[in-house]
């Protein structure tokens, strides 16, 4: 959940930071458009205005006249539109027509300048804001204007539009025009601040809707854990009851077997603890020594109990048990370390047991240790079949058992053990104590 929501700040971070960059470019192309725009309306305006007012008095049938001098009117016409600074009215080859500064300029030829040719040779008006250079015949208007100027070179068309006859160099003071955007660049900046930053607090509050969802889901999450935990325990301690209950009734069938599962128990541990096994596999041989023969619960009674020799498919039957014990152990997700334990007990070293035919290596040593507690077991007890071997008698079938049915590591385990623990072994007979260097 601390990940989730870290992962929600660190977004709600980044986002901020991808919204302030989107709110500047667009500030930057709105202000930017804003200016251009503002200039070219500026430039149309005054090229409008100059144009009503200077083109009856000096073209004529699209002949533009050199006109040293023009009337007060049309000079007071002029200054009616205050911001305007200077007038110069160009021919196509570069002689200046008229002009309202330095009247003596009027009649001379001048070197068209970029702009100045762009206006006449391409019939394209443009405009700019800047510094005036006070070099050439600009320097009379330099000396005219202080600071920026908007500057504009305008086309005087012919008639029909088709090709320029001429041209309009007019100076503006911009006072107005920087006053209106840089009022409208303010106001541009303050909606974009107040339509990015409202759009961040949403996404904020967003984020901190879907944290605090995330934290209610995360504890309802945790806390429905725990409840399936706590019925998962109380599942699994009830099949381990369950378990429990029919490995007693396996060993309640049997009245030659009661407390069999037990002793193997305690005999398998003993053997486990000489062979230095770890904590967990000695929790997993404790747990198959008990439950080992749970899959004779589907072995009828008559057969377990039978005084006689079994019969081939009552043999099968029997053989059958290791493989049901690990199938009904193997349920139990927290037992099925077990599995392999109880299904191989009954192998034999020299690959004759059964039911998977395992030789040597491939048995599982807790396997082999459990197989050994149970036949020792078997031998010292009295079954229907036959009565229990002496100690001495039993001892020898497990030296003789070595390296064919026994794992020799696992019958040197088992006699370290029955001469440092003889009490584990004695519970049914107790001189085996004095076999123990037997």
């Amino acid at each position: 959940m601390r990940r989730s929501v870290t992962l929600m700040h660190a977004f709600l971070a980044a986002s901020a930071v991808i919204l302030l960059a989107g709110a500047l470019v667009l500030g930057w192309f709105l202000t930017s458009t804003l200016k251009t725009q503002a200039v070219r309306d500026a430039r149309t305006s005054l090229t409008q205005y100059v144009d009503g007012v200077l083109r009856p008095r000096l073209v004529t049938h699209d002949h533009l006249r050199v006109e040293p001098q023009l009337s007060a009117t049309i000079l007071a016409e002029l200054r009616r539109r205050s911001d305007l600074i200077s007038v110069k009215v160009w021919r196509s080859d570069g002689t200046l027509a008229w002009t309202n500064r330095d009247p003596a300029r009027i009649g001379r030829r001048f070197e068209l300048d970029d702009e100045l040719g762009e206006a006449i040779h391409e019939n394209r008006s443009v405009a700019s804001l800047g510094k005036l250079s006070d070099e050439g015949e600009h320097a009379v208007e330099a000396l005219v204007s202080k600071g920026d100027v908007l500057e504009v070179y305008a086309p005087l068309e012919s008639t029909d539009g088709s090709h320029a006859i001429g041209a309009y160099e007019l100076y503006a003071n911009p006072a107005q025009l920087e006053s209106f955007i840089a009022s409208r660049k303010h106001m541009i900046w303050l909606v974009l601040a107040g339509v990015f930053f409202t759009l961040w607090l949403a996404l904020g509050l967003l984020v901190r809707s879907a944290s605090r969802t995330l934290r209610s889901q995360t504890i309802a999450l945790q806390a429905r854990s725990r409840e399936l935990l706590e019925s998962n325990r109380l599942l699994e301690l009830s099949a381990f009851e369950t378990i429990e209950s029919l490995n007693a009734t396996v060993d309640a069938k049997d009245p030659y077997t009661a407390g069999h599962s037990l002793r193997v128990q305690r005999i398998a541990l003993a053997i486990g603890a000489q062979l230095g096994l770890s904590a967990e596999s000695m929790q997993a041989l404790g747990y198959a020594g008990l439950f080992h023969d749970i899959g004779k619960i589907a072995v009828p009674d008559a057969i377990l109990t039978k005084p006689g020799s079994l019969t081939d498919d009552e043999w099968e039957q029997i053989r059958r048990h290791p493989a049901d014990g690990a199938e009904i152990v193997g349920r139990l997700g927290w037992l099925r370390s077990t599995v392999p334990l109880i299904r191989h007990h009954h192998e034999r070293w020299d690959g004759n047991g059964y039911p998977d035919r395992l030789a040597e290596e491939a048995i599982p040593v807790e396997a082999a240790v459990v197989g050994l507690a149970d036949a020792w077991d078997a031998m010292t007890t009295d079954r229907p079949y036959r009565s229990a071997l002496a100690d001495d008698e039993a001892v020898l079938e497990i030296r003789r058992g070595r390296g064919t049915q026994f794992a020799p590591a696992v019958v040197d385990a088992f006699f370290a053990a029955l001469a440092a623990r003889p009490g584990d072994f004695a519970a049914v007979r107790p001189r085996v104590s004095a076999l123990a260097t037997g």
